[in-house]
């Protein structure tokens, strides 16, 4: 099962605060929980103790944890690969290593005795993930998840992300990857501009992020990386991730009719499979509102993102919905209702023949 999860960061936090956000999103479905142990300053046990509650908190909900940790803490904290007691004392379900060892550690770790899991780093782009699996781990305790980066312009780009991710799930382990908040401040370091691991999806809204990993169909769960996502992304992520069909968002044209906005919005659409380069063809609401009126009005030439639906004048085509994927020029048989808001529109270079999707209605 698929996995939403946020992210907490008690060091730069009240328990108050991440308890009233474990609340929130534990309400929206979200189920796993990722913090950061990078580093420890001050008194190492009352930081200790702080991730502890915290922790022990989000268990109660049913949520499971996640700690990040750097292996050059293990020493600190009085850690060994081949002794995990301390984050069964924390009460985390997984470790993840941010960074690793040879191979042979993690796949010893994945023996522990506890069932904790081991999450490995993807986005080296190495042949790490082949190095471990040399040493015949636990592959019910192996789980991997791609980095976030905090610094503008320095996230993974599109095929180093699709290269890696491939490497792991070749051996259909568990993935992860992250999505950023807008709103959220909070990180592991001093400085964030976002906490993404796509660099393209940096400024966009949670609910395109989310769809386009939806669309990518490679990662199973997916965290918000940064602290705190508002109650609104939240719910616009578990939508986006939940609803049984991917949704791809519009603003409607002035002069788009109550039917053909109900046409839009009510109906699921179908991509269909006989594809053409110019548009995506939901070809059924012609025959469901094939008695309905569409009177002529608001054609043009059509952009790569409009939403049009066929008018009166095109015969046994009238009330077909359809998303123009190219320019084509204005003969007066589409109406352009909507538009795609402009960074979703890249999601239809994602929309294959046959596949469902929905519109929703941004204000």
């Amino acid at each position: 099962m698929k996995k939403m999860g946020v992210s907490i960061y008690p060091e730069k936090s009240t328990y108050e605060q991440d308890k009233d956000y474990l609340d929130l999103a534990h309400q929206y479905g979200y189920k796993r929980i990722f913090t950061s142990l990078l580093e420890i300053t001050g008194d190492s046990k009352e930081v200790v103790a702080k991730f502890k509650k915290i922790i022990e908190y989000g268990n109660s909900l049913g949520m499971e944890t996640v700690v990040d940790i750097n292996p050059g803490l293990f020493e600190q904290l009085n850690v060994s690969y081949d002794d995990l007691s301390f984050f069964h004392e924390l009460g985390a379900t997984a470790v993840r290593l941010d960074l690793g060892f040879t191979g042979a550690e993690e796949a010893r770790m994945t023996k522990n005795p506890y069932g904790l899991q081991i999450e490995v780093n993807m986005s080296s782009g190495t042949k790490y993930i082949d190095n471990i699996m040399s040493y015949q781990p636990n592959k019910e305790n192996l789980t991997a998840s791609q980095n976030f980066y905090p610094q503008r312009y320095s996230g993974l780009a599109q095929d180093h992300f699709e290269q890696t991710t491939a490497q792991y799930t070749h051996y259909r382990l568990n993935t992860a990857a992250f999505v950023t908040s807008q709103a959220g401040k909070l990180g592991p370091w001093p400085v964030q501009m976002g906490l993404c691991t796509l660099e393209q999806h940096r400024h966009l809204s949670i609910q395109t992020q989310v769809t386009h990993y939806r669309l990518m169909d490679t990662i199973d769960d997916l965290l918000i990386g940064n602290g705190y996502a508002s109650e609104t992304e939240l719910k616009a992520m578990a939508s986006a991730f939940s609803n049984a069909h991917p949704q791809l968002e519009i603003v409607f044209e002035p002069h788009a009719t109550e039917l053909e906005k109900k046409v839009i919005l009510e109906e699921v659409h179908q991509y269909r499979g006989d594809r053409s380069e110019y548009m995506i063809r939901s070809s059924m609401t012609r025959v469901k509102y094939k008695a309905e009126d569409f009177p002529v009005h608001s054609t043009a030439e059509t952009k790569k993102g409009d939403v049009v639906i066929c008018n009166n004048s095109f015969g046994q085509y009238k009330g077909e919905t359809q998303i123009a994927l190219k320019t084509m020029e204005d003969d007066g048989s589409r109406n352009i209702v909507a538009k795609l808001t402009p960074e979703s529109v890249f999601l239809l270079d994602y929309l294959t023949p046959w596949s469902s999707f929905q519109f929703i209605e941004v204000q």
